[in-house]
């Protein structure tokens, strides 16, 4: 009969869970209801949105009905054949929208669209750029529903 080995674990690097003091309690995720998950709102929103450009994004905006924003990522495959380049890319504009969620217009849809191919932003850039972009984005969203109603913009 075989003898039982005992089970010798490697002594564990990094901090364990007694090191930590209870500061970091919030998880820093981007929640469900936040995100675009569904094939048919893509669709609506590359179909019925606005669009606007800059050197980091393009911005594509939908009203939503809701009373948040909503991101949707759309990182080509056929441009970004590494997959460790096109997830660090949707990481960045996650991260961007996560950190700026109260300052984009709520009510929309915002799916983020790299701008140039083989692209590398830095987080500040793409900060800066989506709040910008999405104000512009809505705007130009707000223009076309009010000249298919036909009634004047509001000031």
């Amino acid at each position: 009969m075989l003898a039982a080995r005992a089970r010798v674990e490697a002594p564990r690097a990094g901090p364990t869970p007694a090191d930590y003091d209870g500061a970091v309690t919030e998880r820093l995720s981007l929640p469900a209801r936040l995100r675009i998950r569904r094939t048919g709102d893509f669709a609506r929103a590359y179909r019925e949105g606005a669009r606007a450009r800059g050197m980091v994004l393009v911005v594509v905006a939908r009203p939503n009905g809701l009373d948040h924003p909503r991101l949707g990522l759309s990182v080509g495959r056929a441009i970004w054949r590494s997959a460790v380049r096109r997830n660090r890319v949707k990481r960045i504009f996650r991260e961007a929208f996560r950190l700026e969620q109260h300052a984009l217009p709520p009510g929309y849809d915002l799916v983020l669209i790299p701008a140039a191919p083989r692209l590398e932003p830095s987080l500040d850039e793409a900060r800066a750029e989506l709040v910008r972009l999405a104000r512009k984005a809505v705007r130009r969203c707000e223009e076309r529903l009010a000249r298919e109603r036909g009634a004047p913009l509001a000031d």
